[in-house]
């Protein structure tokens, strides 16, 4: 008995190498940042030839929320999309977006902790990356914002990009439909909530969606209608709302991505809205 134990024991050692290694191949990890380079250039060399750019931001989100919301989202929705669509990566979470100007302290820098770059050092960034994952093999190339400030820069370079690239087979595409038309507020007005409600930062929309991804990251104690920052009344949030709300944005950006790739419009691609999304 205590050979086989011993057997069995020596056994468990020499298979854990090899069961680490398949759980960080697996099609699962989409994360570029969870894999080796040999196992990105494989990937892409079997298919993967779509990477995800992920940006957030750094910025007060009221008393209730921590300032990491955006990219915490983001990181989840992004992995989801990559995951959905069976051929995409996924880049490390950009963190540092514009927020306003911190000489001045408008928009979000009025408030302590939040990182603002300008819109030109952004997109000089965005379009570096986008350049790096271009010269590895990636044919569609994924601008995923969850932040209103990063909308227009990324809007910009995207056409910048695409057009240049454009003869080299490269795509170049801002996830417009992820941020701004998946049907989130729609479907929370149908369920009885009013702009007052809804608000348009911190408000019910996005802390419902942090709470679906880290419960940890908000505290609805503190939250308070049209203040500190926030707007809207975030006690009216739930997790269960927030995972509809994530899936909206998932079902939007796949729809967009999958359509860009085809050459049609997100419009003629589009399976109905959040209204078709519940009837499946």
């Amino acid at each position: 008995m205590h050979r086989c134990r011993g057997w069995l024991l020596l056994l468990s050692v020499l298979l854990l190498p090899l069961a680490a290694a398949v759980a960080r191949a697996s099609p699962l990890v989409v994360e570029i940042e969870r894999m080796t380079w040999i196992e990105v250039r494989d990937r892409i060399a079997a298919g993967a030839t779509t990477i995800i750019i992920p940006t957030g931001g750094t910025e007060q989100n009221g008393p209730h929320m921590v300032l990491g919301k955006h990219n915490l989202i983001v990181a989840e929705t992004a992995r989801r999309i990559a995951r959905t669509l069976g051929d995409a990566l996924v880049a490390p979470v950009v963190a540092y977006v514009p927020e306003g100007d911190p000489g001045k302290r408008t928009g979000h820098m009025a408030y302590v902790g939040t990182i603002s770059i300008p819109d030109a050092i952004y997109m000089q960034l965005l379009e570096a990356a986008a350049a790096s994952f271009k010269a590895h093999g990636f044919k569609t190339i994924v601008l995923l914002g969850d932040s209103g400030g990063n909308q227009a820069p990324q809007a910009h370079l995207a056409t910048k990009l695409a057009e240049a690239w454009s003869a080299a087979g490269v795509r170049v595409i801002n996830a417009e439909g992820y941020y701004a038309r998946n049907g989130g507020d729609a479907l929370l007005e149908a369920q009885g909530e009013t702009g007052k409600t809804l608000g348009t930062h911190a408000g019910i929309r996005d802390t419902s969606e942090l709470m679906a991804v880290d419960a940890t990251a908000v505290d609805l104690a503190r939250a308070a209608p049209d203040s500190q920052g926030a707007t809207g009344d975030a006690r009216r949030a739930t997790a269960a709302r927030g995972e509809v709300l994530l899936r909206l944005k998932v079902d939007a950006a796949v729809t967009e991505i999958r359509a860009a790739r085809s050459g049609q419009t997100a419009a003629m691609a589009k399976p109905g809205g959040w209204l078709g999304w519940l009837g499946r």
